[in-house]
């Protein structure tokens, strides 16, 4: 299946149309895909004037190891921030309220109907000593975890989905606490500093570790 980016006019879009990942653009198409496939998606937000976006292109995206194993195991969809700031804001919203964290590239792992079941930002190609896990781990244990828990992925996007909405409606401000009591998050996840994050981090961490193996 042909990458899907070179006919969008955004030219953030256009600039990933070389690459073997099989993107698609944001739209119903994907996620029908995704359905019918039973895969999960890999939704990939950036911007044409962010830096660690590119970076992360030229590292991961281009890399044929990593496309190989995107497309076989995800479909993968790219946003432009600034023409879809709507996409941006929703999954801004459940990735930090996952991670305590924020920004571009967003990296979010959903389901088939397009809720969040673990995200993060940028992740370099291989784990780094900045405590970063490298992107292929993290793809291949996310691909896991969706094949062989599939209940604890809707029982993780149901949480991110209320806390997210009840949040909003504590403050009108938009602003979301990365405190989500029962969350399973994999090892790997890069937490903030919140106690309530890392007791979950503690509490589930073999339970995610056992996937990779």
């Amino acid at each position: 299946m042909p990458n899907l980016l070179a006919a969008e006019p955004s030219a953030y879009l256009k600039s990933a149309a070389h690459q073997p990942v099989h993107w698609h653009p944001w739209g119903d198409a994907a996620f029908a895909r995704a359905k019918a496939a039973d895969k999960p998606i890999l939704l990939d937000i950036g911007a044409v004037w962010c830096h660690w976006c590119h970076v992360m292109d030229g590292e991961s995206y281009e890399d044929p190891a990593v496309a190989d194993l995107l497309n076989r195991d995800f479909v993968c969809v790219k946003v432009d921030r600034d023409e879809r700031p709507d996409v941006d804001a929703r999954y801004q919203r459940a990735v930090q309220a996952l991670t305590g964290q924020g920004g571009w590239p967003l990296t979010a792992f959903l389901t088939p109907e397009g809720e969040v079941f673990f995200g993060g930002t940028y992740f370099p190609p291989e784990d780094n000593h900045y405590g970063r896990p490298g992107f292929l781990s993290v793809l291949k244990q996310v691909a896991g975890i969706y094949r062989e828990q599939r209940d604890k992925v809707a029982e993780n996007a149901r949480a991110i989905r209320r806390h997210v909405a009840e949040s909003l409606n504590e403050a009108k401000a938009g602003t979301v606490s990365s405190r989500i009591p029962g969350v399973t998050v994999p090892a790997f996840a890069p937490f903030s500093d919140s106690p309530t994050c890392r007791r979950t981090a503690r509490a589930f961490s073999a339970t995610w570790s056992r996937c990779s193996r």
